[in-house]
């Protein structure tokens, strides 16, 4: 199995070296990844310029863009050998509930759906990010595995750890995406007043069992299965109903 990995922390962040390292104990993997930090770059893709990846070692390149980005030009481009499956990460910090929105990890792995290969996307669930081996073993567990998950072509699989060691692993759940609250407001430059910084997420609002935050808070690794379709299908009839009663 061959393996392209990336990320949007960067392609000397702690997390991908480690799940570099902990897939090539079963697989040949190649990096490709950001020059610098990309977090929240969500699936923006980078048209207004050309983009060149620069090899830093033996399958390792470096690219001057975003997740999807690096996704793209390795399977679309300049990576010549086929690739089976896309994992992403291991990302700084938890991708649960509406966090997926905005997560440039999560974008990779929809990028490698989205270009036909099954994909994963890994994350740490804590800030502190103590125990990247534990989500390097957890990757490993899942990608040896993951023929046998008869997971439909359009599902990505977003997959978050708690930040401990393995041994105080639960187990490993499948679970949906929880919610979170409005977010915590703009904060001003405290040397700038003109300019603002983004606020932090919001505290969890949905963390109910079966949730991907209530798995996390009680030790489990969650895998939640996200599609790409953003498609309210339930109102669909509703909007054309109200669209065909409208004055044009």
């Amino acid at each position: 199995m061959r393996i392209l990995i990336s990320n949007d922390d960067g392609y000397q962040a702690k997390g991908i070296k480690q799940l570099a390292k902990s897939l090539s104990e079963i697989a040949d993997v190649i990096v490709v990844a950001p020059s610098e930090n990309k977090s929240a770059a969500s699936s923006s893709l980078t048209l207004g310029r050309p983009l060149k990846p620069i090899q830093i070692e033996k399958n390792i390149y470096a690219v001057d863009a975003t997740p999807t980005d690096c996704v793209h030009l390795a399977l679309c481009g300049f990576i010549k050998k086929s690739i089976d499956l896309v994992v992403t990460g291991i990302n700084f910090g938890a991708n649960l509930g509406d966090d997926t929105i905005y997560s440039g990890t999560v974008a990779g792995a929809i990028e490698g759906r989205f270009l036909g290969l099954p994909s994963i996307a890994m994350s740490l669930a804590s800030w502190e990010c103590n125990h990247f081996e534990t989500s390097g073993e957890i990757a490993k567990i899942l990608v040896a595995q993951i023929d046998k998950s008869q997971v439909p072509f359009n599902t990505i699989l977003n997959v978050n750890v708690p930040d401990i060691p393995l041994s105080e692993i639960q187990g490993i759940k499948g679970t949906r995406l929880g919610s979170r609250h409005k977010s915590e407001p703009s904060i001003k430059d405290k040397e700038d007043t003109s300019l603002y910084w983004i606020g932090e997420n919001g505290k969890e609002a949905d963390n109910s069992e079966g949730t991907d935050f209530h798995a996390i808070s009680n030790n489990f690794v969650s895998v939640t299965p996200l599609q790409i379709d953003t498609t309210k299908h339930s109102e669909v009839m509703r909007v054309n109903d109200w669209l065909q009663k409208m004055d044009y």
